[in-house]
C-alpha cells in the first residue's frame, strides 16, 4: 500500500510540473496579447491624433463599411478593443489558480511519497491560506511605495528650499536648475531619481518611455531567465534581486513622476 502511494505520488508530481509549466505559459501569452492589443490601440489612437483623414475616409467609405459588415472583421476589432479589459480579469484569475492549484498538488505529491509528519491539506485550505498571503503582500506593498514616496517628497522638498513640492511645477525646474544652483549635482534629487530610473529600466531591458504594462511583461521575462532555481550560475540570485529592485522602483507613482520630470 506504502508503495503504491508513492507511486501515485510520482505521478501526481508530475502533472504538478506540467500544470504548472502549462498555466505559466499562458499567462504569458495572455500577458503578451494584452500588450500587443494596448499597443494596437495606442498606435490607432496616434494615427487619428496625427490627422489619419485617409484611414477615417476608408473606414466611413464603402471598403469600410463592407470591411465593418464582415462578422469575423468585426469580431476581430472587438477582441481587441475588449481583450485588454477582458484580459487582465482572466489574468488575474489564471494567475491564483496556478498558483494555489501548485501549491495543491506539490502538496498532495509529498504526502503521499512521504507522509510521515505531514497534514494533508485540501484544496480550500490552500486558497485561503494563498489569499491571505496575497492580501499581506498586497498590503507590505502599499506601505513601502508609501514610504518610498515620502522619502522622495521628502528630498525633494529638502532641495527646493522649502519653496514647496508641487508634483506639477517642482520637478522640471528643479531638476534642470536645482533652485539657483545651490548644491551640488550630487546631492540633487532629480538628478537622482532620473538616474535610478533609467538604471532600472536599463536593467529589464526597456525604453524609459516604456508604460507599466511592458514593465511587467519585461520582468517576468528576466526574472525567470534569471530565477535561482532555474539559472544556476553563481551570480544568479544577485542578478535577480537586482531585477527585483529595479521591478519595484518602476511602480506607477515613479513612471508618473519621471513623466513629470521630462516633459
Amino acid at each position: 500500500m506504502r508503495l503504491i502511494k508513492r507511486i501515485i505520488g510520482k505521478i501526481i508530481y508530475g502533472h504538478a510540473v506540467a500544470n504548472r509549466f502549462l498555466l505559466r505559459g499562458l499567462v504569458y501569452l495572455i500577458e503578451s496579447g494584452i500588450l500587443l492589443a494596448k499597443s494596437f490601440l495606442k498606435g490607432c489612437f496616434l494615427l487619428f491624433s496625427m490627422g489619419g483623414c485617409l484611414f477615417v475616409l476608408l473606414l466611413i467609405g464603402p471598403l469600410g463599411a463592407r470591411l465593418l459588415s464582415h462578422p469575423v472583421v468585426l469580431l476581430v476589432l472587438i477582441l481587441i478593443v475588449a481583450f485588454p479589459i477582458l484580459g487582465a480579469v482572466l489574468l488575474t484569475k489564471l494567475s491564483d489558480y496556478q498558483e494555489i492549484s501548485s501549491r495543491f498538488l506539490f502538496g498532495l505529491a509529498d504526502y503521499l511519497k512521504s507522509p510521515e509528519g505531514k497534514a494533508r491539506r485540501s484544496y480550500r485550505y490552500h486558497a485561503q491560506a494563498y489569499r491571505t498571503e496575497k492580501e499581506e503582500q498586497a498590503r507590505r506593498e502599499r506601505e513601502r511605495r508609501a514610504r518610498q514616496q515620502r522619502m522622495w517628497e521628502e528630498r525633494f522638498r529638502q532641495w527646493q528650499g522649502g519653496f514647496g513640492a508641487g508634483f506639477g511645477t517642482g520637478y522640471g525646474a528643479g531638476y534642470g536648475t536645482g533652485y539657483g544652483g545651490s548644491g551640488s549635482a550630487a546631492a540633487n534629487p532629480y538628478v537622482d531619481f532620473k538616474s535610478q530610473y533609467e538604471k532600472s529600466c536599463a536593467v529589464l531591458g526597456i525604453p524609459v518611455t516604456t508604460d507599466e504594462a511592458r514593465i511587467k511583461l519585461a520582468y517576468r521575462k528576466k526574472a525567470k531567465q534569471y530565477h535561482p532555481d532555474i539559472n544556476q550560475s553563481p551570480d544568479a540570485t544577485e542578478k535577480f534581486q537586482e531585477i527585483s529592485s529595479a521591478y519595484e522602483f518602476l511602480n506607477e507613482d515613479n513612471i508618473r513622476r519621471y513623466k513629470g520630470m521630462a516633459g
